[in-house]
């Protein structure tokens, strides 16, 4: 098997794997990990969406990890696009060694491209390995977010 690590664009046929990435999860806030018909249609959208890369992480032909790349056109900060991150996963084996940076630098690199002047994500405040993650790669926790959730 190659030990290629490669990251590109999701395709349908990733959405299940996409979905078993982020159940794997800690604190527990995702109740499903089968195939929706909502999922497909929410994949759809993404797909369509030239502001949105959804991408996913392979090693040895294998998707390991996934992440999701929100651009957002603003008129602040002098017409400047920013970048949003969600999503990010790696294999839960596989922690640790180094994909995760891998996948992040790809996707700073890629805002960067784009022509984006910040790059931000969101994450619970009870991750701190991922706190001390993130700032190992420069991000800085110098805001504070709110939440508003219209469904559950």
């Amino acid at each position: 098997m190659s030990t290629e690590f490669l990251i590109r664009r999701a395709a349908r046929e990733h959405v299940g794997t996409i979905l078993a990435l982020l159940a794997d999860d800690d604190l527990r806030k995702l109740k499903e990990a089968s195939v929706t018909s909502r999922h497909l249609t929410a994949f759809d959208g993404i797909s369509r969406d030239s502001n949105q890369y959804l991408a996913v992480a392979q090693l040895g032909g294998v998707t390991v990890g996934c992440l999701q790349l929100t651009f957002i056109p603003g008129l602040s900060r002098n017409g400047m696009e920013r970048c949003q991150i969600e999503g990010v996963r790696i294999a839960r084996h596989l922690r640790g060694k180094g994909l995760g940076k891998q996948m992040l630098q790809w996707a700073i690199v890629t805002c960067r491209d784009r022509g984006c002047g910040l790059v931000q994500l969101f994450m619970d405040k009870k991750r701190l390995d991922a706190h001390r993650f993130y700032e190992s790669l420069g991000f800085k926790a110098n805001h504070q977010g709110f939440r508003l959730y219209l469904q559950e």
